[in-house]
């Protein structure tokens, strides 16, 4: 039995939240306009701002400021309290929770009444290694300014590269990933490229830019649709991004990346954003997990036979009770979610579980931009691709920007991208990726890799 909490004792109860993502930071807001001063909330994050992730492709292109879509996790502290901190550890049996202070490597040991674990995922690389090592994810913050500043840096060599050869290799882009993030974030530095070898790079042929979308399934955008899916295939194609379905990245080095059907891609870019999994923490936890490895919850997004713990987001295991599929980890869905578990908190610590709420939510629609004004968009099953697509995804993720500040530096940075020319200026050093191997002949690569395993390898 959990114990309830009487407003009137003296000391209130602890509700602990890990992550301060979409699902995190949102239950922190909800729940302290519901309990106030009633309970002693503290929120856990490794980043000490919430970052707006839809929007983290346009970061990438330099479209948005990184300020832009972050926003410091104290600014929705009204009672609560804030620790920027790691979590090291979580002991459910003893209900404390261990971190390491991000500044000084610290540990500290929290209890907790209450627990909130909004955690998010972290890339899924399958194992792979080398894919690990030479890819650039979309994931962070940081993860978008890297790209940024590496494609420009790219363009700045390729314009002072007298090869041909080593430079059509550096001005080749692959993107694994036929979903949301992998084509929204090739869709924008494709744009991006060209616009910047148009304005600036004089020694570059923009004809000789080719970003490469490699997907595994047959198409992308499975998430619209099969006609939708068609519709956004088809333009990004007609965009001059080719698309290489039913394929996988199955190995990669600083200057090429192997496909499973043993072509060769020689580049000096890969973009990683072929799938997340779970964080380790969650899935290492002693009690019932989904086959993903998240956590399974019962109808008001508790954990089972531990009701004092709340679980959501990308780590929360719960089935549509309409469709019977597990729910997706979208920003959406986490939002809905911290809406329930706050009230459900309210309503445990008060005793009041008749008012607990369970969690139901059907899936209004689902939208994504592949282009310059250009988008797709399944909204309450209806079709819609264009431009008014791409203007409800624009107008839908602005409205739900969580600061009046924050929306209007987005739409004023919208608005002076439609007057100016791209800025190909680099933002600071977030990680820098060596190619000592460019200068090598590109076409050493093939003949090395067949030496070292198939003879059907290719090139493209």
């Amino acid at each position: 039995m959990i114990r309830k909490f009487s407003p009137k004792e003296s000391r209130r109860p602890k509700i602990l939240i890990l992550g301060g993502g979409f699902a995190g930071s949102n239950v922190l807001r909800e729940v302290q306009n519901q309990l106030g001063n009633n309970a002693e909330v503290t929120l856990i994050s490794q980043d000490n701002f919430f970052l707006f992730t839809p929007m983290l492709p346009e970061i990438s292109s330099g479209m948005l400021h990184p300020s832009d879509i972050s926003t410091p996790i104290r600014t929705f502290c009204k009672t609560a309290n804030f620790c920027h901190a790691r979590v090291s550890a979580i002991d459910i049996e003893d209900k404390k929770v261990t971190v390491i202070r991000i500044f000084d490597q610290k540990e500290t040991v929290f209890e907790y009444d209450y627990l909130v674990l909004a955690m998010g995922s972290k890339d899924n690389f399958f194992g792979n290694v080398n894919i690990e090592e030479f890819a650039f994810t979309i994931k962070t913050l940081e993860d978008a300014i890297a790209i940024r500043n590496h494609i420009i840096s790219v363009l700045e060599c390729a314009d002072q590269e007298k090869d041909k050869i080593l430079q059509e290799q550096l001005l080749r882009f692959v993107v694994v990933g036929g979903g949301f993030a992998g084509v929204e974030v090739a869709t924008e530095i494709n744009h991006f490229l060209h616009d910047a070898a148009k304005n600036f790079y004089k020694n570059i042929d923009s004809g000789k830019i080719r970003v490469i979308i490699v997907s595994a399934r047959n198409g992308i955008l499975p998430e619209v649709g099969e006609e939708l899916g068609n519709f956004a295939l088809d333009y990004v194609q007609k965009s001059g991004i080719e698309v290489m379905t039913n394929t996988k990245a199955v190995d990669a080095g600083e200057d090429h990346v192997l496909l499973s059907d043993n072509t060769i891609i020689p580049c000096a870019t890969l973009v990683w954003a072929g799938g997340v999994t779970v964080e380790p923490l969650i899935a290492a936890l002693k009690c019932e997990h989904g086959a993903s490895g998240r956590l399974i919850v019962d109808q008001y997004l508790r954990l089972k036979d531990l009701p004092s713990i709340f679980a959501l987001g990308d780590s929360a295991h719960l089935a549509d009770p309409h469709s019977g599929a597990v729910y997706p980890t979208t920003a959406q869905i986490a939002i809905r979610q911290a809406k329930t578990v706050s009230k459900n908190l309210s309503a445990e610590i008060s005793g009041q579980e008749n008012a607990m709420k369970e969690f139901d939510y059907q899936n209004k629609g689902v939208m994504a931009t592949i282009g310059k004004r250009v988008g797709v968009a399944l909204i309450n099953g209806r079709k819609v691709y264009g431009f008014q697509a791409w203007l409800l995804w624009r107008l839908f993720y602005w409205l739900n920007l969580p600061t009046n500040e924050k929306k209007v530096k987005v739409a004023f940075d919208w608005l002076l991208h439609q007057i100016f020319r791209a800025d190909i200026m680099t933002v600071g050093f977030i990680k820098k990726k060596t190619l000592t191997r460019l200068e090598t002949p590109i076409y050493s690569i093939l003949e090395r890799s067949k030496d070292e395993s198939s003879e059907n390898l290719s090139y493209l």
